[in-house]
């Protein structure tokens, strides 16, 4: 690799705010907030908004949505065509 092209690359904290979680790892992202970690470094930390841990996808919460359902609501709304 060319040097002097690539970002940094190094540990980072992503914190969910929502759901009270962080997790390190390591990434291009930079931030100038910092915090102190479970080994008693300090890393910088991101915050997002959803994480595995808040999504509804991954948590068993999503809603199915019934597309017949919303034709039909449609089609009661403004009329069938023909």
């Amino acid at each position: 690799m060319r040097e002097g092209i690539h970002p940094a690359y190094g540990p980072v904290v992503f914190r969910d705010r929502a759901a009270d979680y962080a997790f390190l790892t390591r990434s291009t992202m930079t931030s100038e907030k910092t915090i102190e970690w479970e080994d008693g470094r300090t890393y910088p930390v991101v915050d997002v908004e959803i994480s595995d841990v808040s999504h509804p996808f991954y948590t068993g919460t999503a809603r199915v949505l019934d597309t017949a359902g919303r034709v039909e609501r449609f089609e009661r709304r403004y009329g069938k065509k023909g």
